[in-house]
């Protein structure tokens, strides 16, 4: 068993039209590598007729944006020519690499009829060797991705990147990484195993777990565990939903500004210059 390094609770913050939960990173933790950032947007409602409540075209490069969602619908499309829809429990994992620009919005049913939308944007970061590699779009629906019930049926998890049990999620990642959306259910305990990966962490979107039999963590709360082998104790006290995440640090530079993750501050200069130069595309 892990014991727990750190409980964060979430920031709040702007992303266009929408405020959003950002529970890394905090003062207290950077990032928990490789995993840089983590917005949980929603659960937010379009009236009918929200054509502009959608995030307009901007530009990535050095790191991995994955969109999660758990509830309604997202539109993307990005300079590729990549253009799809993906729905409540199915994920879009974009590999920035060089640069790449995309936007992201309601469906047109949900633009015209309403609904309600909830997901969460993750940030992973691409290795040192990996950040100026071709950009490339990956679109993960569910018939790909594997299920996996663990608490005597009480925590299910959809395997979207790397391995759990005897669940291999899709996602083809540029380091090991492991991510899973989960739904719990109220009285469900046991152990969640996750082998072979040093940082671990679990956000809670909704419901309340105790951790390690001594840690009750409620909604837009993020765990992050001590490095090491195995996992940890679970126990379900309200029903709601989780992200669970596992992956191996890069050790290497980070630095970040606006929408470009790279290792040096002459970087990140650089891309700021191939962005006005109009080398990312355009949607």
């Amino acid at each position: 068993m892990r014991n727990v390094r750190i409980i964060t609770d979430s920031l709040r913050t702007s992303v266009g039209p929408f405020t959003v939960k950002q529970p890394l990173p905090t003062n207290a933790l950077r990032y928990a590598d490789p995993f840089l950032l983590l917005h949980h947007a929603g659960p937010h409602r379009f009236e009918p007729g929200s054509q502009g409540a959608k995030i307009e075209a901007h530009p990535h490069r050095g790191f991995e944006p994955v969109t999660f969602v758990y509830r309604g619908s997202v539109l993307h499309r990005d300079s590729l020519g990549n253009e799809g829809v993906i729905g409540a429990g199915e994920v879009q994992w974009i590999t920035s690499g060089s640069g790449i620009m995309h936007e992201e919005g309601p469906t047109p049913d949900m633009a015209r009829d309403g609904g309600e939308v909830e997901l969460i944007q993750l940030w992973v970061n691409l290795p040192v060797a990996n950040k100026m590699m071709e950009p490339a779009y990956q679109e993960i629906h569910h018939d790909r991705i594997p299920k996996l019930s663990v608490l005597n049926d009480h925590l299910h998890l959809s395997v979207v990147a790397g391995a759990i049990g005897n669940a291999v999620g899709p996602a083809r990642t540029q380091s090991p990484v492991l991510a899973a959306m989960g739904t719990m259910q109220a009285g469900g305990s046991g152990t969640v195993d996750v082998t072979d990966h040093e940082t671990l962490a679990l956000y809670l979107l909704s419901g309340q777990a105790r951790i390690n039999g001594e840690h009750v963590v409620g909604p837009h709360r993020l765990v992050v565990f001590d490095p090491g082998e195995g996992g940890f104790s679970l126990e379900v006290l309200e029903e709601g939903n989780i992200l669970l995440l596992a992956g191996q640090p890069l050790n290497e530079p980070v630095v970040q500004h606006g929408p470009f993750v790279m290792s040096t501050e002459d970087e990140i200069k650089k891309a700021f210059r191939d962005f006005a130069g109009g080398k990312f595309g355009e949607v």
